[in-house]
């Protein structure tokens, strides 16, 4: 077994002044700043439950407490003199016997109480916890993992022993935002996936990722004919071979202080998408404000923020560059679409982008209107497909939205057809275009979107829309997200939508001028966000603001051995090893035959976590690399063990010793 302790640790520390000693006292918990208490639905009451009645559980009324609402945490400043806190805990008879809960109290991150899990019409449970010597308490009600509905939950006859100053309600613990990726060296590092799939005869374009100083020059062994490189840019131009199969190239970068390889196999076939599509998505920051100008500028920051040589490359324009229901005509006398004002030359925005080695990819929807009320593809599929090639797209998102107005048939031919049709279209185009399925896990899309020729497809609900409760939006996306691993692989991935980190458009604002506001997320679940996407082999699209990419933002998006770890050509999916209502840890196998192992921190203090070998099906010794640091930390035996930040993530790869 190994044990590792990072020389930085993501999790909360908070220093409490205490003041003169005095005789002790009972303070009720109803007599703190209750607005520091948060609820999942209305706001803490003192001495009443949360809908405003006295509070009962079990038919045994309280006139003393607090009254809230999972998932709900409340943080106190003690000074180290306060001698015990006690309770009754449970659901408030007011949901009718509904409702499940959990109550915790933690001192100084360790677990002083846990209820179990507590439902409606259950007694209330007795709480008595010692708390002398402890600065930081946090008090907890969780919705048991079943949802909120219902979760009415009472802290009831709450009070705290005191001795010396009295207990404070503060706000939640800041953490910090540390960079943890290091900082790319001068000499070359070609990074990106190591597999490359393509149509035969279809236009080929590929920029080489590769971080180090310029000038540099770079070449290739084995390119097959038709294929040619630019040796001072790196971007592979040309069409793919006529004949299908696979081509093995070398890639090499050099420069004034040194050079590097990676292998590239060019699989010419018929799937695209070998590896987890990765780029930057205008939706979440620009919505229907979007203007040609935003994509230009998008492809001149991935350039220029060093996100191109860490493998992004698709630069994609969502809903509202169409014509809106009442800007007429929608299509031209030859039934080709109309782009709005905002986009006057969309064939030079993307051989602008082109320019760059990156692609462009664009948005529609099958139904008549999009979702933002934009011309839809509804009765001109053919036209349209056919235009989008003309034009130059490498990517498209078909997206329901008012589809369902015109479908018809029952079951899942109702909800494969359009995207059937499409993906036979794609299939029959000139270009290659990446074909993203957006209808919300309908019909459990997982099962059959590879066969309408999706390359992935959405899960879920927008993520965008996801109210943060006790944990932020991501996670319970990706929870749910996870359990479809099974349907994963290359040319076929499952999309838990977009990544919504550093600056990103307040939806409240989308229709306005507002700008981007920075996300709500801390360091830790900053860290938990991209290491389950690349664990879950998801599409990493970039959704925030471009123009405002600062060094903790790029740090999370552009770490090479992480985004190795989605982009690994064997193509699976991460299982849950172990879930349970405060901890996950995820397993990848690896094409080089290690395994990414992820530990994530649902709950709300550090804790110490280990997956031990018989959980990851492992035998013998392994050296663990954290993935995040990029550094080896030791070797283990048996198991893995390491201190995980509220809400954060340890990403490791443990490989056999040699």
């Amino acid at each position: 077994m190994c044990h590792f302790r990072f020389g930085m640790c993501l999790g909360v520390v908070v220093l409490c002044l205490g003041s003169a000693a005095r005789a002790a006292e009972m303070v009720p918990l109803s007599s703190l700043d209750l607005s520091k208490m948060s609820a999942g639905w209305g706001k803490a009451r003192a001495d009443f439950a949360v809908v405003g009645q006295p509070m009962s559980i079990a038919g045994r009324v309280f006139e003393q407490g607090v009254g809230t609402h999972a998932p709900s945490a409340m943080y106190v400043e003690l000074d180290g003199k306060t001698r015990r806190f006690r309770a009754l805990v449970g659901v408030d008879d007011e949901t009718g016997g509904k409702g499940a809960v959990r109550f915790a109290v933690y001192g100084d991150g360790r677990k002083l109480f846990d209820s179990g899990v507590a439902k409606g019409g259950d007694p209330a449970k007795p709480l008595d916890v010692d708390l002398r010597g402890v600065r930081h308490l946090t008090l907890l009600v969780t919705t048991a993992d079943d949802g909120k509905d219902y979760d009415h939950a009472d802290w009831a006859e709450a009070v705290f022993e005191v001795e010396g100053s009295a207990p404070k309600a503060v706000d939640a613990p800041e953490e910090p935002m540390v960079i943890l990726t290091p900082k790319p060296g001068p000499q070359p590092r070609i990074n990106g996936p190591t597999v490359y799939g393509c149509r035969p005869g279809r236009p080929f374009l590929h920029r080489v990722p590769c971080t180090g100083r310029r000038p540099m020059t770079f070449s290739a062994e084995g390119l097959p004919e038709g294929i040619t490189l630019d040796p001072a840019t790196g971007i592979l131009t040309g069409h793919a071979p006529t004949e299908r199969g696979e081509n093995l190239v070398t890639l090499r970068a050099r420069n004034d202080l040194g050079s590097d390889e990676r292998p590239l196999k060019l699989v010419v076939g018929d799937t695209l998408a070998l590896t987890p599509p990765m780029g930057w998505n205008s939706w979440y920051i620009h919505y229907q404000r979007v203007t040609e100008k935003h994509m230009r500028e998008a492809a001149d920051a991935m350039v220029s923020s060093g996100m191109a040589e860490f493998g992004y490359q698709y630069v994609n324009i969502d809903d509202c560059w169409m014509k809106k229901r009442d800007d007429k005509p929608y299509r031209d006398a030859q039934g080709d679409l109309l782009p709005n004002s905002k986009f006057p030359d969309i064939p030079g925005m993307v051989d602008y982008i082109h320019s760059k080695g990156l692609k462009a990819g664009t948005y529609i929807s099958p139904g008549p209107w999009t979702c933002a009320g934009y011309v839809g593809s509804y009765e001109h599929e053919a036209k349209d497909a056919k235009k989008f090639a003309q034009w130059g797209f490498d990517f498209l998102k078909y997206d329901w939205c008012y589809y369902q107005d015109v479908a018809q048939g029952e079951g899942l031919e109702r909800l494969q057809k359009p995207y059937r049709l499409m993906g036979d279209l794609l299939k029959q185009s000139r270009r290659d275009m990446v074909y993203n399925l957006c209808q919300y896990g309908m019909g459990d899309v997982w099962k059959w979107g590879g066969q309408v020729g999706g390359n992935c497809w959405r899960t879920t609900g927008d993520l965008g829309n996801v109210d943060r409760e006790r944990l932020p939006g991501f996670y319970p996306i990706a929870l749910s997200n996870m359990r479809h691993w099974q349907y994963a692989k290359p040319g076929q991935w499952n999309d838990p939508d977009y990544i919504l980190i550093g600056y990103i458009g307040d939806p409240l604002q989308r229709a306005g001028e507002g700008e981007g506001v920075p996300c709500r997320l801390s360091g830790n679940e900053q860290y938990a966000y991209m290491s389950m996407w690349c664990l879950m082999a998801a599409p990493l699209i970039f959704s925030g603001d471009m123009a405002k990419l600062d060094p903790f933002t790029l740090g999370v998006l552009c770490n090479a051995e992480v985004i190795d770890a989605d982009q690994d050509p064997l193509g699976k999916q991460a299982k849950v090893v172990r879930q349970a209502e405060e901890e996950v840890i995820l397993a990848k196998p690896m094409e080089d035959g290690s395994l990414a192992v992820g530990l994530f921190n649902l709950g709300e203090v550090e804790k110490e976590m280990t997956v031990a070998w018989s959980e990851l099906g492992l035998a013998g010794s392994r050296t663990a690399r954290d993935l995040w640091r990029q550094k080896d930390v030791g070797e283990c035996e048996g198991a893995f063990t390491a201190p995980v930040g509220r809400h954060g993530a340890v990403l490791v790869r443990l490989r056999p010793l040699r």
